[in-house]
């Protein structure tokens, strides 16, 4: 059975049972959700119809630069994915700069979430809104180790990153148990699978071709650069 038909079944939760399983221990043994576990390493296409990859799913899409940018690099990530981890902290900043803040790419987070505690550090960073979903996204990821990693309940970690983004206690929880942005996040994960062939974190496209692992500055200029050169 294909990894993504499996782990749909059991990533789908129901209201408050999030937050439980976020409690216990070790998260995955006993909570009978979404056990921490290693996607089969089948490779997607290369290029996929970028007017397909682009098409409106049930969220709102997370972006950064000019939506009419010559260049659409998309990334599909899990919050508790070391390699995405080290991508934020080490390449995105140079990334950023040079090709998000000068207008030249059009940038798209999505979320493919491996486990439990990354299913909700996305619902809360979909929960802080605006200006403020990024900014939390790359605390979640310096932070990582502190809340995706560490023994026991996490819950309380990650209220206090969320802390800083504005949330109360109140707004934290109520974010944990909307099961209709639990539905959404987990049916962008399906799709992503079951249509892109995406079966590991980070995957990024690149006006539709794929760039998987952990790449750096040199693999994105040399993917980009030609597109933007172009006329």
């Amino acid at each position: 059975m294909p990894a993504s038909k499996t782990l749909q079944g059991q990533i789908t939760l129901s209201r408050r049972t999030l937050v439980r399983a976020l409690s216990i221990s070790a998260l995955g043994v006993g909570a009978g959700i979404l056990p921490r576990v290693a996607l089969a390493q089948s490779r997607g296409p290369d290029q996929v119809l970028i007017e397909e990859l682009m098409k409106p799913g049930d969220l709102p899409e997370l972006t950064l630069g000019p939506a009419d940018a010559k260049v659409t690099v998309v990334e599909y990530a899990s919050m508790s994915c070391g390699h995405c981890a080290k991508f934020a902290k080490e390449v995105w900043p140079e990334f950023k700069k040079k090709y998000i803040d000068s207008g030249k790419v059009h940038f798209v987070f999505r979320e493919f979430p491996l486990d439990n505690r990354a299913v909700a550090a996305s619902m809360l960073a979909r929960c802080a809104g605006g200006e403020k979903t990024f900014p939390l996204i790359e605390v979640l990821f310096e932070k990582q180790a502190e809340w995706a990693f560490s023994e026991g309940n996490p819950v309380p970690k990650l209220f206090e990153l969320a802390k800083q983004a504005g949330f109360t206690q109140e707004a934290f929880d109520k974010c944990l148990t909307d099961q209709g942005l639990l539905d959404k996040i987990t049916a962008g994960r399906a799709r992503a699978s079951d249509v892109f062939g995406v079966s590991a974190t980070p995957t990024f496209f690149i006006n539709g071709k794929r760039l998987d692992g952990a790449p750096t500055m040199a693999s994105f200029d040399k993917m980009i650069e030609p597109l933007l050169a172009k006329s």
